[in-house]
């Protein structure tokens, strides 16, 4: 049995569940999320209690039960709590702003890199050099945020850049003179 997959999914109040064939769609107070899972995945709601099982263990169904469980809990989370990602910018210059829906970003290039928050997602700043990345979706943010870091990634010799706050980036010594 997995170890994930059989852990039970408290649904916190003002939250709903939504089962329909093989889609599970979720309301809460945040928004509403959506999921088509798997042939062979049950997922069964008592009380706000919610259990993800499998009609057998067929190697295919084991691989996805724990994946159906965690998806469904961060559906769950997300419209209750939401999900962010918190970035830093770190560099002499580099910094960011935000305009309406728009991020800028400036990062050394001649040009600053505007980027336009996608449906669903949020950016705000805390001062100049840190992004907050927030929204219901736990796999849009991820991937934002990603592509936010993108854009400057930090380098390994005086550790520039943009990072996850608490990411540690290894450093290298830089060359020597004679």
């Amino acid at each position: 049995m997995s170890r994930v997959g059989k852990m039970p999914i408290t649904v916190p109040s003002g939250v709903t569940v939504e089962k329909n064939g093989l889609g599970v769609k979720v309301k809460g107070p945040k928004g509403e999320l959506s999921q088509t899972f798997f042939k062979g995945i049950n997922i069964e709601q008592n009380d706000n209690v919610i259990t993800v099982t499998r009609d057998n263990d067929e190697k295919e169904l084991r691989e996805l039960h724990g994946l159906s469980r965690m998806l469904l809990a961060n559906m769950v989370t997300g419209v209750s709590e939401g999900f962010k990602k918190e970035l830093d910018i770190v560099g002499v210059g580099y910094r960011a702003q935000k305009q309406g829906k728009k991020l800028v970003l400036n990062l050394g290039y001649s040009h600053p890199v505007e980027m336009e928050d996608p449906a669903g997602i949020e950016t705000a700043m805390e001062g100049n050099n840190k992004i907050i990345v927030s929204g219901i979706d736990k796999q849009q943010v991820g991937a934002y945020a990603a592509v936010i870091r993108e854009k400057r990634p930090p380098e390994p010799y005086k550790g520039k850049g943009i990072r996850y706050v608490g990411e540690y980036v290894r450093r290298k010594e830089g060359k020597t003179g004679k």
